[in-house]
């Protein structure tokens, strides 16, 4: 086991080099075989999030941050789904706390979605700005909702035995 926690101090150093020479996706990979080999390693699952937080900010719309994608929630999460996220985030990339490579700038990312997503005008703005790239997104989202109901409505049924028309809502 010892083997692997030097391979895996390894595979870090290779991920913060990467990340240093603005290969994230790299960084990633390397951040992500350092926690398989060895889920242990200090700061590793923050280093991981450090760097999928990076990787959400390269996913733009019309030039601007996907907001959403940086906190990692949908445009139809609720307000206090939002918050909770941020919070999580927020507790594991503050510099305070995590020394890892890009936490800094990561926790910065992290901060402005929130300033832009807990202001409920800010965010209708943005919503309103993106709204049609958006809309196909909640309309994916909306329709494995109604395909998780009607698939759970078939198994009561199923399982009761029942035909009652009236269950379906």
């Amino acid at each position: 086991m010892e083997c692997n926690r030097d391979e895996a101090v390894r595979a870090k150093e290779i991920a913060e080099r990467k990340f240093l020479d603005k290969d994230i996706k790299a960084a990633k990979k390397f951040a992500l075989k350092a926690q398989n080999l060895y889920p242990g390693l200090e700061g590793i699952s923050q280093v991981v999030r450090t760097f999928e937080v990076y990787i959400s900010a390269e996913e733009k719309i019309n030039g601007e941050y996907n907001w959403y994608a940086v906190l990692g929630v949908t445009p139809l999460a609720d307000d206090e789904t939002v918050r909770k996220q941020y919070r999580k985030l927020a507790l594991l990339l503050h510099p305070d706390k995590n020394k890892s490579v890009g936490a800094e700038g990561a926790f910065k990312l992290v901060s402005q979605a929130w300033s832009l997503l807990s202001d409920k005008s800010k965010r209708l703005a943005y919503d309103q700005k993106y709204g049609t790239t958006f809309q196909g997104e909640k309309t994916d989202y909306e329709q494995g909702q109604a395909t998780n109901k009607a698939k759970w409505i078939l198994q009561l049924c199923k399982e009761c035995r029942s035909t009652n028309e009236g269950s379906k809502g």
